[in-house]
C-alpha cells in the first residue's frame, strides 16, 4: 500500500535573539522549538516536508533568524521546510539572517513548490506595523497565476493569518486576514482543489470548515491561548503542540501533539485593554522596523 503524503505543521515559533533579554518573550521558545524537532525526527511515516506558518522570531531581528536557522540545522531533518512570515517577523531581518540575501528587502515572501504530489502555496500575510493580515494586490495577482500551475494537484495554503470567519467583523480584524482581503481570497480560492490551510497567529488549535475549505491553526511554540476566557478578553497561559497532517483521497487529517504543561497564567487582558494593547503595540512595531 503507498504512503499518503504526510507533513508536520509548525507555527508561531517566536526564536528571540539570544544575545538580547527580551521581556516580550513568555517562555523558552528556543528549548520548546528543539525539543519539538527531536520528536519529528521519530515521527511515522517520516513526513515529508515541514511547514511553519509564520511568527518564526520575535522581533524580527537578523541574530534572532539566525538562531533560527542554527537550531533548525543541528536537528538535521532529513525533508524540505517551507517558511512564511507572520506579523512578529520582518522581511529584511528574514531574507538576510535565513536566506543571506542582501537585496529586495522589502519583498513579500510568497512562493510554492510541488512536494509528494502537493502544490503548496505560501503566502505572506506580513504588513508593516501591523498585528493584523493583509494580502496586496501584487501577492493576489501571483496567487491566480500560481493557482494554474498543476491544476490536476490538491493545493495546500499555508499564510500566518487565517482568515477572518466573520467577513464583516472589522473589531477582530487584528486577529485574522482583514475582512477586504478574506473576500478577495474567497474568490480567488473558489473553483480550485484547495485541501486546506495551515495557518497560526491566534495561538490555540483550532479547525473550521470555511468556505469548503479546512483551515488549521495551531497553539505555536511561545504560548498558548486560554479559549475559556475568550469572552471575557485575552489570557496567554504556558502550552505549546504541533500537528501531523496526512492527505489521503478522502481528504485532509491533521492530528495535533499537545506538549507537556501546566497551563499556568502568563499574561491576561480584558477586552478594554485589548484596544490600547493593540496600539502600542503597532507603535512598537513601526518603532522597532518589524512586520
Amino acid at each position: 500500500m503507498s504512503q499518503h503524503p504526510c507533513f508536520v505543521h509548525l507555527t508561531d515559533l517566536h526564536i528571540g535573539d539570544p544575545a538580547v533579554s527580551d521581556p516580550g518573550l513568555h517562555s523558552d521558545t528556543a528549548t520548546t522549538l528543539a525539543t519539538i524537532l527531536a520528536e519529528v525526527k521519530h515521527v511515522r511515516p517520516v513526513p515529508d516536508f515541514v511547514v511553519v506558518s509564520g511568527d518564526l522570531t520575535n522581533r524580527g531581528s537578523v541574530a534572532a533568524f539566525v538562531e533560527l536557522k542554527r537550531i533548525f540545522a543541528e536537528a538535521a531533518l532529513d525533508m524540505p521546510v517551507l517558511w512564511a512570515l507572520g506579523n512578529h517577523d520582518n522581511r529584511a531581518g528574514f531574507y538576510q539572517g535565513m536566506l543571506g540575501q542582501s537585496d529586495n528587502l522589502d519583498a513579500p515572501y510568497c512562493h510554492d513548490a510541488v512536494i509528494a504530489g502537493l502544490h503548496i502555496i505560501t503566502l505572506d500575510s506580513s504588513r508593516k506595523g501591523k498585528v493584523g493580515g493583509y494580502i496586496d494586490a501584487e501577492q493576489f495577482g501571483w496567487l491566480e497565476a500560481v493557482l494554474g500551475v498543476n491544476p490536476d494537484l490538491p493545493k495546500l495554503i499555508v499564510v500566518h493569518h487565517p482568515p477572518s470567519l466573520d467577513e464583516d467583523d472589522i473589531e477582530m480584524e487584528w486577529e485574522a486576514i482583514s475582512c477586504a482581503d478574506t473576500i478577495r481570497l474567497r474568490e480567488v480560492l473558489s473553483g480550485h482543489n484547495v485541501i486546506g490551510m495551515l495557518c497560526g497567529h491566534i495561538h490555540y488549535d483550532r479547525v473550521s470548515l470555511w468556505n469548503g475549505i479546512p483551515v488549521v491553526v495551531g497553539i505555536g511554540q511561545h504560548a498558548a491561548t486560554d479559549v475559556l476566557y475568550l469572552p471575557e478578553g485575552l489570557r496567554m497561559v504556558a502550552g505549546a503542540s504541533f500537528a501531523i497532517g496526512t492527505v489521503r483521497p478522502s481528504g485532509l487529517t491533521i492530528s495535533f501533539v499537545p506538549q507537556p504543561a501546566d497551563r499556568r497564567e502568563l499574561k491576561r487582558y480584558s477586552h478594554g485593554d485589548m484596544k490600547t494593547l493593540i496600539a502600542n503595540y503597532e507603535a512598537s512595531l513601526l518603532a522597532a522596523g518589524t512586520e
